[in-house]
């Protein structure tokens, strides 16, 4: 099948219709993860003026590692609504993958290795089934992600009966705690995933037909490109990589918690959001994503750092993903508004 030329990336046509003989610095003040990246800037200066701990190896390290368990989810769900889709479910399924990392485990007496790979493949397996559904069924994909986000819930708590599994191998704790030249192994492994899926992105063909799906399916269609391939492909590596966040947290705590994950969706949804990636799809770049993960790190690790009662983290959550979506809508307005 003959396949078209797939349009590049939005942030891409912005600055290719941008004046000949801009310079590299305008371009960079016109992006739209410039913004973004600022914030984390003065947030993490603010910070670490107020609380100079805050800026200590120790903490920066602790925030490395709690990155890296919200940055793979909001990856993976970034990927998800470049497609015009979006995934409900990597937070409820994270925890049901903790779940049943320790169980195949402990429970079913499987090596840490191949309980890691059965974990990965069922919740490869419900990524495949959320594609389906979407293309082959035409399935709201918020109807159909929430069914899982329920029933993934509820099977943590089923095969746990509400009690976490202890007694996991220590390599889960090998994989979450080690550290590469003083740096959390968990953060060099969201480094190269976020690489990797900035390479997918900008550097491939595929990547690009991503974009050109999320941004107009019918025009994707007529080009050729086969969009249903590619929405599954991103709903399967949504849940391949809520299932790796659910390793990452599992050797972090040392054992098979059921209570993990609730909420953690909304921390993916506000992430990407923030850093720059439309709601209906087609546009957002992995720079932005990786910079709304590290400020919602920063706003959460910020807090805690100021003595601020926990109970107010859900609400500054809440205001800061109102703005971004407030954001993404002004944006796209103008960007209607230019034709």
């Amino acid at each position: 099948m003959s396949t078209g030329t797939a349009p590049a990336p939005a942030g891409k046509r912005e600055q290719s219709g941008s004046i000949a003989g801009e310079s590299a610095l305008s371009r960079l003040a016109r992006s739209p993860e410039v913004g973004v990246v600022v914030a984390c800037v003065l947030l993490f200066t603010g910070l670490a003026i107020a609380k100079p701990a805050f800026a200590g190896a120790v903490n920066l390290q602790n925030m490395g590692a709690d990155l890296a368990q919200y940055g793979v989810i909001a990856i993976g769900e970034s990927l998800v609504i470049l497609t015009g889709g979006i995934d409900l479910s990597v937070g409820a399924l994270l925890g049901l993958s903790v779940v049943l990392a320790a169980w195949f485990n402990v429970k079913a007496g499987m090596p840490a290795g191949l309980a890691i790979l059965c974990t990965l493949a069922l919740t490869g397996l419900v990524g495949w089934v959320h594609g389906l559904a979407v293309t082959k069924l035409a399935m709201p994909p918020f109807v159909t992600t929430l069914v899982t986000y329920t029933v993934a819930q509820g099977a943590s708590l089923a095969i746990t009966s509400g009690i976490p599994v202890v007694g996991i191998s220590s390599l889960f704790g090998d994989l979450s705690q080690t550290f590469v030249a003083q740096v959390p192994l968990p953060a060099a492994l969201f480094t190269v995933i976020a690489i990797a899926a900035w390479f997918f992105l900008e550097r491939t063909y595929a990547g690009r037909q991503v974009y050109a799906v999320g941004g107009n399916k019918e025009a994707a269609r007529l080009a050729g490109i086969r969009g249903d391939r590619r929405i599954i492909a991103m709903y399967v590596t949504s849940s391949l990589l809520a299932g790796f966040g659910g390793v990452l947290v599992a050797g972090r705590m040392g054992v098979g918690s059921p209570t993990v994950g609730v909420g953690w969706e909304l921390s993916a949804i506000a992430a990407a959001v923030i850093g720059g990636v439309s709601l209906v799809g087609g546009q957002g770049r992995i720079l932005g994503i990786v910079a709304g993960a590290v400020l919602l790190e920063l706003i959460n690790d910020g807090m805690i750092a100021l003595a601020v009662n926990a109970d107010y983290t859900n609400i500054v959550l809440g205001v800061v993903l109102g703005l971004a979506i407030l954001a993404d809508r002004l944006r796209a307005r103008r960007l209607s508004r230019r034709g």
